[in-house]
């Protein structure tokens, strides 16, 4: 987990964003320097409930960009072990079709960090 706490000028959630990875920390500042408007896990989305309506499984997306209305969702799994997570996503899409969500992998966060210089080791 990373200890950075960088001051966010286009941050607009509630409370101080308590990043899972140093990946979601780089891709937060990538969004704050060009001024877009992002929140941090703002909402928990129910995939799958039991017959008690007890929730059996649910999604919560990294980010959210209110002003494009879209989520995203960072993963640094190798891509040969993201089955789960692509099986979350079209879950996502078929209970909430409206919402708009990007999945970044590894290999995209990676590409980004080499465009921008980011730092992804913790």
């Amino acid at each position: 987990m990373p200890t950075e706490s960088p001051v966010f000028q286009a941050f607009c959630g509630a409370g101080e964003p308590a990043f899972a990875n140093r990946a979601e920390l780089e891709c937060a500042k990538v969004l704050d320097y060009y001024g877009i408007p992002w929140e941090y896990e703002p909402r928990t989305f129910v995939l799958e409930e039991a017959a008690d309506g007890r929730v059996v499984e649910a999604f919560t997306p990294d980010f959210y960009l209110p002003e494009q209305d879209l989520y995203l969702e960072i993963t640094m799994m190798k891509q040969s072990l993201v089955t789960r997570k692509n099986r979350k996503l079209r879950k996502f899409r078929e209970r909430y079709p409206e919402a708009r969500i990007k999945l970044f992998y590894k290999r995209d966060v990676e590409r980004l960090a080499e465009r921008y210089h980011l730092e992804l080791a913790s």
